[in-house]
């Protein structure tokens, strides 16, 4: 895939899995809404119900740094299928500009944002590898 389709495909995407390991080495997995900007993305800890706010995911990023992120189409027809997977090093956000510069680009993609704006941590993936594989293109990363 070109990269402006990668860059077009992930930024328009409505939900992500973001993949974390933990200093045990056990892996998490969970569904994120999310921002790319530049070869940052985006994520914040938000209002819908959790069973406590200190997260899985904030403890294993503050512990190791090892993130993944999956952003995929599915089809009935597959055809249409494809992924992008975006392989990088995660942290929480303390910079009070950077942190506001991420919650406003979430509420400008995420309407729900807007009356009820994140309020948790802002974790930013610094994306060192894009990784992709589309059926319209039959091939695959070989690394993936």
């Amino acid at each position: 895939m070109p990269a402006d389709d990668l860059r077009h495909r992930v930024a328009s995407a409505r939900v992500a899995r973001l993949a974390t390991v933990g200093a045990d080495g056990r892996p998490h997995l969970v569904p994120v809404c999310f921002v790319l900007l530049g070869d940052v993305v985006y994520h914040a800890v938000d209002r819908k119900p959790k069973r406590h706010r200190r997260l899985r995911r904030l403890d294993n990023i503050e512990a190791t740094g090892r993130v993944c992120l999956l952003i995929d189409e599915y089809a009935e027809d597959w055809s249409r299928l494809w992924w992008v997977r975006l392989d990088g090093h995660g942290r929480v956000v303390a910079a009070p500009t950077e942190e506001a510069t991420a919650r406003a680009a979430l509420r400008d993609k995420y309407p729900q944002y807007v009356d009820r704006p994140p309020d948790g941590p802002v974790v930013a993936v610094t994306v060192i590898r894009w990784s992709a594989w589309s059926a319209a293109e039959g091939t695959a990363d070989p690394a993936a």
